[in-house]
């Protein structure tokens, strides 16, 4: 095992341990003195997630959280020196944890929380024209082929929960207990201006978008809405916020 990996694994390890060849100044016990450093790392990590998931935090509680939150730390180093990025895979840890099945919207609680988070830190890109936009839904010979291209920050979750219901509980919308969370949910989540905005769509919806954000030509995003698809009021809601930012055609 090299000196990096040694001194990872008794950082974020399990069993605690000390990485071999260390050494004070002062005499004292460097074990001693790793051991207050993992804590410190191991707190900031949680920490950092707990800031991340404050709604799956306010579900389970705090001390399950961070139980649950250390033993994603130890499996999941960071990657990155930038911690807002991490924990962006905590929902598939979720989805996996045995002590959480018996909440199992908990995974897509958490994956709507990343997806804020992943929305306030796109990039940034400027919407096409109306005048773009009409000129090129009223191209009916090249329509077919029209791809639309949508903003970075946009994300959609499909769940078989009321995730975003329960979500918007837990912002001051509505009561926890007045939450039918059997009931399936679609949301867009995006950002406007400054705000990161989390908006309910219909099945069809949430399937088109989906299909557009996976650069399909609209013809083929098209193909397996059904009849009763509002595609003018979802190319609307995409328009109001922006969420269009170029178009191309095969």
């Amino acid at each position: 095992m090299s000196l990096q990996a040694d001194f990872q694994h008794a950082l974020l390890g399990i069993e605690p341990s000390t990485p071999g060849g260390l050494h004070t100044g002062n005499g004292s016990d460097p074990a001693a003195r790793f051991a207050v450093y993992r804590n410190n790392v191991l707190s900031s990590l949680i920490n950092a997630l707990a800031d991340s998931y404050p709604v799956v935090q306010a579900l389970v509680g705090v001390e399950f959280f961070r139980a649950m939150a250390q033993l994603y730390v130890q499996q999941h180093p960071p990657r990155s020196r930038l911690l807002v990025h991490y924990g962006d895979d905590l929902a598939n840890f979720i989805a996996d944890f045995e002590p959480a099945r018996s909440l199992p919207y908990l995974a897509d609680v958490a994956r709507l929380e990343a997806q804020r988070i992943q929305a306030y830190h796109a990039a940034d890109a400027d919407p096409v024209s109306n005048q773009q936009l009409a000129a090129a839904v009223s191209d009916s010979a090249h329509l077919a082929g029209l791809v639309f291209h949508l903003h970075p920050s946009v994300h959609v979750l499909s769940s078989a929960y009321a995730v975003r219901t329960l979500w918007a509980a837990h912002q001051g919308e509505g009561a926890t207990e007045q939450v039918v969370i059997e009931q399936p949910e679609h949301c867009l989540v995006l950002r406007h201006q400054l705000d990161v905005l989390v908006i309910a769509v219909d099945a069809a919806s949430a399937a088109f978008i989906t299909h557009l954000q996976n650069g399909q030509p609209f013809a083929a995003a098209t193909a397996d809405c059904p009849a009763d698809f509002d595609l003018s009021a979802c190319l609307a809601l995409l328009i109001h916020y922006g969420a269009i930012t170029a178009l191309s055609c095969e």
